[in-house]
């Protein structure tokens, strides 16, 4: 198991397409879990420094590290930002199991 945290803002708008990274920041483990690992991440908003409820979007874990953004939060239907979907600087704890 390993931990982490850091700072993340949200300078785009919510990101509404399936599959674009573009706007996602790369997050290094301390050190690679073994190739071949199961691994998940699970992250949490450690602060409270915006009145918009943030959600966070995880893609491409693998054994060195993944990708992460905050994203406001979004409705389905047609998909429709809740808020202007930027955000200010939050605190952002995760911790990474691998088999």
């Amino acid at each position: 198991m390993q931990s982490g945290s850091f700072n993340l803002d949200a300078d785009f708008p919510s990101a509404l397409t399936s599959g674009d990274t573009s706007t996602f920041v790369d997050v290094y483990f301390p050190t690679p879990f073994p190739e071949g690992s199961s691994i998940i991440v699970i992250p949490m908003v450690q602060t409270f420094n915006g009145a918009d409820t943030p959600g966070l979007r995880i893609d491409d874990v693998n054994e060195f590290g993944f990708k992460i953004r905050m994203n406001e939060l979004v409705r389905g239907g047609p998909r429709e930002a809740l808020s202007d979907g930027g955000h200010n600087r939050e605190e952002i704890g995760w911790i990474a199991i691998g088999d």
